[in-house]
């Protein structure tokens, strides 16, 4: 449990080795580059906005590549590729896959201009297929639709929004124009949705007739063909046949670059890591020969990179111990709790001036966790699924490594309560037992009967172990915050600030256990002699609260009133052990909710039908009962951490050290290149 102490470092080197030092920095991923200000004018900003942009552009179409490609050439997945993590590259293949970097790029430009070419034909072929729509009512016109009539006639070819018949145009327009009679009317396609139409007039009659079509709802088509609609047909399936086959010989040319995938995942990672690395050009100051960049460097990596830069580059590397409250956290814990750091990343990482909780955090978030889940076989289950990923997947993402282990160790306290409390996918040894064997269960210890006791028939029991339980917690963070003020030599507030707190609680806990009325609950009584202890430690820490927990105040009224509010704070010192309360609620439901599917399960009895019942009930059943109560306890033991724990002692802000890497998304290189 530590956070490790930070230096501030300053390398110094020539210019024609400020690509390599940048190169090797984002290799090791040890040092977090911090701007640098020119203060002299013979130090600059060096501009690699272009280069940047470049980088990333070449990036970005390797990325459109890879996706096109993938659209033609699925990639097999399995279920558990994204346990899978980053391929892992050798030395031999970074080189070989660096020398192919040019060819991979034009690869990747030629893919992205045939699925440019593919989508150009598609819209060419939506402009086509909406034109045969249109033209396909008219095939049986003979004469093209732009026909305007003869030297002698006028034609009018279009539609109604309606079926009509002849019959019906003629009777309209007779009654608008009965003056003119001289009207053709040839029915070129109807249904209930149109009718398309030609109709011959008079040339003297044309604007007679124009109008008065109008009136009666007639419409020219939106798509006008200057040739025959039979000619125009085929010349358009001529058209739309054409753009299939231009289609179909890029969708081949695409295929044909199906071995190139993986270098096209290589060539994002590679022009992702050179631009950010330009991108760290804008951190550092340079001259015309030299340039400087400085950083934060944890203390165990300052000497090899301090050897390696002044061997290799002749380096100048300048350290200076940093603890500012600018200066990144960096946590440093063992195998058993380093998995809980995520947890406490997700509330905040501590200060540089106060103790990391995370190995004290990690003992009672699996406790707490395994008391919530409490059932052996589904402990079993998540430790056992946990663990094979974790053997299965090496190069598994340094994130979910560290979820699996966390939910590992949760899986085996979730084992070790399970027993304890004779909970095995609920009563499910018993059920079968009795269902399809007709004989009592064997009294197996821990599957059958609980090892301790059964929280489901002694609640009580429970519910004083987990308030138990949560005052140690709550204790716990109160000497955090004790050794947070020792630290800062702040002698006097370890006394007003813990002890008194100890005292009040400690000592009202003793008092309450001193009662007669506690028998029934707790099971038993303290003698009455601790009712006088406990009275006079509880009076003891009021009253340092009551005069100092305003100390700081120079009004002597504000100080009584603060001291006054800081005993009020007493309440929340027992809504928080009340909290813990739910250690006993989510452990029952767990039980309860698994021996209730395994009481539906045995309905239908024994024999073959019944096991099968049996059978889909208890898979269905405590599959929902695995997903919903782990996530209930998942919930709930963060928020004991979060308020109750954290709540006393922690203050947080610290900012997350974050190194200069290479933050590739396919590979990860091994360092020896």
């Amino acid at each position: 449990m530590a956070v490790l102490k930070m230096q501030r470092i300053y390398i110094y080197a020539l210019m024609k080795y400020c690509k390599d030092i940048l190169e090797t920095l984002q290799r090791r991923g040890v040092v977090q580059v911090e701007n640098l200000e020119p203060e002299d004018s013979v130090f600059f900003k060096e501009d690699t906005s272009s280069l940047q942009s470049q980088y990333n552009r070449s990036a970005a179409v390797a990325r459109e590549a890879q996706s096109i490609l993938a659209q033609y050439v699925p990639q097999k997945k399995s279920m558990l590729s994204s346990f899978k993590g980053r391929d892992r590259l050798t030395a031999e293949e970074y080189r070989k896959f660096s020398n192919e970097t040019q060819d991979s790029l034009r690869a990747a430009y030629d893919i992205v201009s045939c699925q440019k070419n593919i989508d150009m034909y598609e819209a060419e072929k939506v402009k086509y297929q909406s034109q045969l729509e249109v033209i396909r009512p008219w095939l049986s016109l003979d004469v093209p639709m732009n026909f305007s009539g003869t030297a002698t006639t006028a034609a009018f070819i279009g539609k109604f929004s309606e079926q009509l018949t002849s019959t019906d145009i003629l009777t309209r327009l007779a009654e608008l124009i009965p003056e003119v009679e001289e009207i053709d009317v040839e029915m070129i396609h109807s249904d209930k949705n149109q009718t398309c139409v030609f109709i011959l007039a008079m040339k003297k009659d044309a604007d007679k007739v124009s109008d008065a079509l109008r009136r009666i709802g007639f419409e020219y088509p939106s798509y006008v063909s200057p040739v025959v609609p039979r000619t125009r047909e085929k010349e358009i399936n001529k058209h739309l046949s054409h753009r299939d086959g231009r289609i179909l010989e890029a969708q081949e040319n695409i295929k044909a670059y199906s071995e190139y995938y993986p270098k096209l995942a290589f060539l994002e990672d590679y022009y992702t890591a050179k631009s950010d690395r330009y991108k760290a050009f804008d951190d550092i100051v340079a001259s015309n020969n030299t340039f400087i960049l400085s950083g934060y460097i944890p203390d165990p990596d300052v000497q090899e990179l301090k050897e390696y830069l002044e061997t290799h580059f002749d380096a100048q590397v300048e350290l200076e111990p940093s603890d500012t409250d600018d200066t990144p956290v960096k946590l440093k814990n063992n195998k058993f709790a380093e998995p809980t750091e995520t947890v406490l990343a997700t509330y905040s990482y501590p200060d540089r001036h106060e103790a990391d909780p995370t190995s004290v955090m990690a003992v009672f978030y699996y406790l707490f966790f395994g008391m919530m889940f409490s059932d052996a076989g589904y402990g079993l289950i998540m430790a056992l699924v946990c663990g094979i990923l974790l053997l299965k997947f090496k190069n598994m993402e340094a994130g979910t490594r560290r979820s699996m282990k966390m939910f590992f160790w949760c899986g085996v306290s979730t084992t070790f309560w399970g027993l304890m409390f004779g909970s095995f996918f609920g009563d499910a040894i018993s059920v079968i037992s009795n269902t399809f064997f007709h004989s009592p269960p064997p009294q197996i210890p821990g599957l059958v009967t609980p090892i301790w006791f059964s929280p489901i028939f002694d609640p009580m029991k429970m519910l004083m172990f987990s308030f138990l339980l949560g005052i140690i917690h709550l204790f716990t963070g109160l000497g955090f915050l004790a050794y947070n003020d020792i630290k800062k030599k702040e002698y006097l507030s370890v006394l007003f600030d813990v002890v008194s707190w100890y005292l009040l609680v400690g000592g009202a806990i003793l008092a309450l256990l001193s009662l007669e009325m506690m028998r029934d609950i707790a099971g038993f009584v303290l003698p009455p002699v601790f009712l006088s202890i406990g009275g006079i430690m509880a009076a003891a820490g009021a009253l340092l609260i009551l005069f100092f927990a305003g100390r700081y105040s120079a009004n002597p009224v504000m100080r009584l009133m603060k001291g006054l509010y800081g005993l009020y704070g007493a309440t929340g010192y027992l809504s928080d052990i009340l909290s813990y309360s739910r250690l006993l609620a989510l452990g029952l439901a767990t039980g309860v909710i698994a021996q209730v599917f395994n009481q539906i399960g045995s309905l239908m009895g024994g024999g073959v039908f019944g096991a099968i019942f049996f059978i889909i009930i208890f898979v269905i059943g405590h599959s929902l009962n695995i997903g919903i109560n782990a996530l209930g306890a998942y919930v709930h033991t963060n928020r004991l951490q979060f308020v109750e724990f954290f709540g006393k002692f922690y203050t947080g802000g610290g900012k997350e050290f974050k190194p200069f890497k290479i933050n590739s998304k396919h590979y990860t290189v091994k360092e020896e290149i």
